[in-house]
């Protein structure tokens, strides 16, 4: 069976040739100069036309240094302009970077300063959208100095008048910025050998006609947007280019597709729900290409009612695009994902790279001429991605290994099965839940996370993060716990300022209830603290420390009967006040001590001094659990040996839920 396995993966090879796709493009325009190329809004290009303005611009890059294996990001607005600067950036031998001047700053910031273009293209609306931290040259294609010097350029093929060399098959073709397992986005460098082999498999696979039209939807940052833009262009149709804001809208998409004639569609399983759950028959007859993440059932089947050519496809951006493909049309059940392109092998192996049988999962792993050069700058990571393939016909040949989970079905096609690590597809987006859950944690307040996907409504595909609060110790004399006391001692202050004059320990100033913010009868009051004073009494103390001594509820019933009674509070204004009581009592200024200092700053209170530190009705005021921790590892530390800590009104969050419902 194995054996009979390998011979389908030596089946896909075909003879594809070494003209690259500039060249071929060129040769596509001579061929077909009047056909429209290229629809963008309100303009529309020829195949001359476009050719003509591509040449203009790549001899404008060729002057400012471009060539091959040099970089030229492309940072520009959904237009005509951009597939011009594509084809110009191929032309002149130099790789390009698609960046999506909507993406994130920090995301552009990153990839440029990782990249590090000699070249970057924008226009007066994107310039200031893009980073200015680069290095890179900037052209801003549309002020009216580059229009003057690309006036200048002639509209002739650089590579037929001499100025350039025809792109090297090894040669970088472009650099696309993917997520993944580092953390952090990285370059798939994919040249010009496996990105031809990709179109030629797709125009044997999918073959387009003169006159037809594909509708492009997919974001240029994205390499899905490769087929859409190079598969028509190399077969004489038409590209429509769908603006940015249209792509999000049902409404929107499915007027341009019966506007424009369109006949090929390509999308990402969420943008065909989408679409088929606002007007499916407006999709009718549509060839239709689906591919960026696993296919659900139920969609398939109601696809296939609509089409009789629904292709599925699937790909790493790091084996250039897509690596196998199924024809889904008159099928039924769960989808496959097919069966390798052309010159493309596919291997299901186990732990120990060893061939598994069909119907076994194993880890997917893909080798070929799709097999793309590696990560840029990184080395180290390319070679823990990019394997030695030891099944290859050749020697020295290389296998990506996926991280996706499949099995061969009986009829010698990949399902999809599942991740090996924690990286999930939505809506086209490739998506490391860790990358998630490690800015999460990095959050103070928060310990662990878990980031999952959940489709609550079938198609609407979301991710949902579970969070656990972090109570670890902290350095209390961090900002969050320092802003936390402050507004504490600020509020208590005022508090004790504003209260009446009581007898000395019956201040029962700011004793309101949580449940009605109303104050708690005196009754209540004075029978919650004879109790507590009580419970102290029982543990014979002689020498105290009361943290949140406060207005000395406790300590004006209790330091009488010892022989020392220390207390601290971090509000100035309740020590000043407790302190004139003490004084006017002799018996009590001989034997009380008062500081005001925060809970946890023990500065120079005696250590292993104290038989009872008591700590009541003040913990749930601290700024969270881990300065708690750090006041008790003090208290401890102050204790003699055979102490007692007395923690009081400590709260049972368990509760939370039954006193919010009451």
């Amino acid at each position: 069976e194995h054996a009979r396995l390998l011979g389908t993966w030596l089946e896909t090879e075909t003879e594809i040739g070494e003209t690259p796709l500039p060249v071929r493009f060129a040769e596509q325009a001579a061929a077909t100069p009047d056909a429209v190329a290229l629809v963008a809004g309100d303009t529309s290009l020829t195949y001359a036309e476009l050719d003509r303005r591509a040449n203009r611009l790549a001899h404008l890059l060729l002057r400012r240094g471009a060539g091959p294996d040099r970089v030229v990001a492309v940072a520009l607005p959904r237009s005509a302009e951009l597939v011009v600067a594509l084809l110009a950036v191929l032309k002149s031998g130099a790789a390009y970077l698609p960046l999506d001047p909507d993406h994130p700053a920090g995301r552009l910031t990153h990839v440029l300063g990782d990249a590090r273009p000699a070249l970057l293209l924008t226009t007066l609306s994107t310039d200031s959208r893009t980073p200015s931290g680069d290095s890179a040259e900037r052209l801003v294609l549309d002020s009216p100095d580059v229009q003057a010097l690309l006036a200048a350029c002639p509209d002739t093929d650089p590579v037929e008048d001499g100025h350039a060399a025809p792109p090297a098959p090894e040669a970088a073709a472009y650099v696309i910025y993917t997520s993944g397992s580092t953390g952090r986005p990285k370059g798939v460098v994919v040249p010009h050998a496996p990105l031809l082999n990709f179109l030629e498999a797709m125009r044997r696979k999918v073959p387009l006609r003169t006159g037809e039209r594909l509708l492009a939807v997919t974001t240029v940052a994205f390499d899905i947007a490769a087929l859409e833009l190079y598969h028509p262009l190399l077969s004489g149709a038409t590209v429509v280019l769908a603006p940015k804001e249209a792509v999000p809208q049902p409404s929107a998409v499915l007027d341009l597709i019966a506007r424009h004639g369109v006949t090929v569609v390509q999308g990402t399983p969420s943008l065909w729900q989408l679409l088929v759950a606002h007007e499916p028959e407006a999709l009718r007859g549509l060839r239709i290409l689906v591919g960026g993440e696993a296919l659900p059932t139920p969609l398939a089947e109601s696809m296939r009612t609509l089409t009789d050519d629904l292709t599925n496809l699937y790909g790493p951006t790091e084996t250039t695009i897509w690596s196998t493909a199924a024809d889904l049309a008159g099928g039924a059940g769960a989808p496959p994902i097919g069966r390798p392109i052309a010159n493309t092998r596919t291997y299901v192996l186990g732990p120990g790279l060893e061939l598994v049988a069909p119907g076994v999962v194993g880890e997917l792993y893909i080798a070929g001429s799709g097999v793309a050069r590696g990560y840029l700058h990184k080395p180290g990571l390319t070679a823990e991605r990019f394997v030695a393939d030891p099944y290859a016909p050749e020697p020295g040949a290389r296998m990506y290994r996926t991280g996706d989970l499949v099995r061969w079905n009986p009829d010698g096609e990949l399902e999809f099965v599942g991740r090996v690590d924690h990286q999930i597809k939505i809506r086209g987006f490739r998506i490391e839940l860790g990358e998630i859950e490690e800015v999460l944690t990095d959050h103070t307040d928060i310990a662990q996370a878990a980031v999952v996907v959940r489709e609550d409504q079938p198609g609407d595909t979301r991710l949902v993060a579970y969070v656990v609060a972090d109570t670890s110790a902290r350095d209390t004399g961090g900002a969050v716990e320092q802003d936390q006391l402050s507004e504490w001692q600020s509020l208590y202050d005022a508090v004790y300022d504003a209260a009446e004059q009581t007898a000395f320990g019956e201040n029962f100033a700011s004793w309101n209830s949580s449940y009605d913010g109303e104050p708690i009868p005196l009754p209540e009051m004075r029978e919650w603290r004879d109790t507590t004073v009580d419970r102290i009494r029982a543990l014979r103390p002689r020498r105290v420390l009361e943290i949140g001594v406060g207005t000395g509820l406790l300590l004006a019933r209790l330091a009488p009967e010892c022989e020392e009674y220390w207390g601290t509070d971090f509000s100035g204004t309740v020590i000043d006040e407790l302190r004139r009581h003490v004084d006017a009592d002799p018996v009590l200024a001989a034997r009380v001590h008062l500081r005001t200092r925060p809970a946890h700053d023990f500065g120079d209170l005696p250590q292993g001094h104290f038989d009872t530190i008591v700590i009541n009705s003040v913990a749930q005021y601290f700024p969270n659990a881990g300065y708690l921790e750090q006041v008790v590892h003090h208290a401890l530390r102050a204790l003699t040996p055979g102490g007692a800590l007395f923690l009081g009104d400590l709260r049972n969050p368990r509760l939370l839920r039954t006193f919010a419902s009451g």
